[in-house]
């Protein structure tokens, strides 16, 4: 008589005994874990829900001829701006990092700051300076009599403004690279018979590719994702189109789905990124460590060196600040007041900080269960988790808008929901950085700590995040700089009468107002400065 098996029934449980495999991980790590992974898709789920219900209109919306200009502007524009940011910023890199340029330390700073420079600040410095009533109409008006300059507004003005704001991602990304570079492997170029700019083109160019193509797909979303600049300088894209429509039309399930179509395109462009970069290493394959990079001496070549970094901080960095300042000038002149500046400031910073310190609690669980607890469920959630990247401001603004305005009414238009928008967006920063510095911390450390009898808390607190304290810090001065520069988000969900230095500059601009812009967008930069600047000079630092 056979005996019955037990096949079928233990199936499953071997499944889920997979899905859980790794080291066994606290509760109190896995349901914090759990709830900020659900906060980061509900977005995109509730954009989906609601805009099945606008029915068979959404499907005349999407294939309207405005409805593929729209993709068509917004892919151009992205293109553009991720090939001029390379453009610009791979020079740099070569310049701070491998050579012997006079102030290399300095420029490497410099040259990364325009970072902190929102895009509708950088909007609003080019039409101030170059539009209709800017500062060089007037000059030229009195010394040559030219009452019209050419339009900036459109393309051109929104592809300017952005390249020279955005081309650091790539510079920062770039950098980090060239400076970890084995030199043995251009060595070893030159000593096959290859020249400087053949070895520089074949061996270390193709060693970049992944830094480029990273720094490269964070322009290209940072573009797909801008809201402030392409308005001021009217251009149409998708995120221009989606909050006129949430604006002016009564039924807002159609902007649901054009946010769709611009979700859309962000995951192409994932999809791209992923494809080029390939599955190719680029780590040595021998034992052994690389020597630190050796300078090329510019020699007469110094001069145009100077100039090229010199040029680039000038249009990207003093100019702005001058037109500002200028325009600061004739306001206080006016009698702009500046009451209203020192409140708006101290909102975007108290708003800042609490969203800086809420992002790298909600990012811990997930982090250390990354690191110290490696399992299909950990992975999951970790990249559930850096689903905001691919959320841009206006989409996540919107969802929450729909949410807490049906659901929520008591959430809605309050700091509460502000904070949950800026963590949806911003948490994947908080993430990455965090999940780095826990890496280089040893787990032995924390074993012998738990050895002496401490629970896995005071472990945490007394051990693993006195370790990991610079990368805690560095996670929550990169939300910080972030948050301080947010407009969507802001202007869609602040609670009532709650102005930041960036709603003040979008108001005062939209309007026309540039002299009652320029105090809050002076302010922005500075205040935004100081982390960015911290940063870019401990990283100079750390490569010599």
């Amino acid at each position: 008589m056979p005996q019955p098996t037990a096949t079928p029934s233990t199936q499953p449980a071997r499944a889920s005994r997979r899905l859980w495999d790794g080291a066994p991980v606290p509760p109190l790590l896995v349901l914090p874990a759990l709830v900020v992974a659900l906060l980061m898709v509900a977005p995109l789920v509730y954009l989906v829900l609601r805009a099945a219900q606008a029915g068979p209109e959404l499907f005349d919306l999407l294939w309207r001829d405005r409805t593929l200009m729209l993709i068509r502007n917004s892919l151009l524009l992205s293109a553009a701006v991720t090939a001029a940011s390379a453009a610009i910023a791979l020079p740099l890199a070569w310049l701070t990092v491998r050579t012997d340029l006079p102030g290399r330390r300095l420029w490497s700073v410099l040259t990364a700051l325009p970072l902190v420079i929102p895009s509708y600040v950088g909007g609003y410095v080019l039409i101030a300076a170059l539009g209709p009533r800017g500062v060089l109409q007037g000059l030229l008006e009195v010394i040559f009599g030219i009452e019209r300059l050419p339009e900036i507004y459109g393309f051109f003005g929104a592809w300017l403004t952005l390249t020279l704001l955005s081309y650091p991602y790539v510079l920062l990304a770039v950098r980090s690279a060239m400076a970890r570079l084995d030199p043995a492997l251009e060595e070893a170029a030159r000593s096959l018979g290859l020249g400087p700019w053949e070895s520089f083109r074949r061996v270390t160019v193709p060693l970049l590719r992944p830094a480029l193509l990273a720094g490269s797909l964070l322009v290209a979303l940072y573009v797909l994702g801008d809201f402030g600049a392409v308005s001021l300088l009217r251009y149409d894209v998708f995120t221009r189109a989606i909050y006129n429509q949430y604006r002016g039309a009564f039924d807002r399930s159609l902007a649901a789905g054009l946010s769709l179509v611009l979700v859309a395109m962000t995951g192409v462009v994932l999809a791209l990124e992923a494809r080029a970069r390939g599955r190719a290493r680029y780590h040595r394959s021998t034992v052994g460590v690389s020597r630190p990079p050796t300078r090329v001496r510019l020699g007469r070549w110094t001069p145009l060196a100077l100039a090229y970094c010199a040029a680039i901080v000038s249009v990207t960095l003093l100019i702005p600040i001058g037109v500002i300042i200028h325009w600061l000038i004739r306001g206080l002149r006016a009698g702009e007041p500046l009451w209203l500046v020192w409140s708006a400031a101290l909102s975007s910073v108290s708003v800042s900080l609490a969203a800086a310190v809420v992002a790298v609690l909600a990012a811990a669980p997930i982090a250390l269960m990354a690191v110290r607890h490696s399992s299909p469920l950990s992975r999951v959630l970790e990249r559930l988790s850096y689903l905001g990247y691919a959320l841009p401001g206006i989409v996540v603004a919107l969802a929450l808008v729909f949410f807490g305005s049906r659901y929520a009414p008591w959430l809605y238009q309050t700091l509460g929901i502000l904070l949950v928008a800026y963590i949806i967006r911003f948490l994947p920063q908080a993430l990455a950085t965090l999940r780095a510095a826990l890496m280089q911390v040893s787990p032995r450390v924390e074993e012998a700590a738990r050895s002496l009898g401490h629970s896995p808390p005071r472990v945490w607190l007394r051990v693993t995040a006195p370790l990991a304290y610079p990368g805690i810090l560095s996670a929550g001065a990169l939300i910080f700089l972030t948050v301080m520069k947010e407009l969507p988000a802001t202007l869609l969900l602040r609670p009532t009468g709650f102005d930041t230095l960036a709603t003040q500059v979008w108001s005062a601009t939209a309007e026309g107002f540039w002299a009652r812009a320029a105090a809050p967008a002076l302010l922005l930069i500075l205040l935004s400065a100081v982390p960015m600047a911290v940063t870019a000079w401990r990283e100079g630092k750390s490569d010599g």
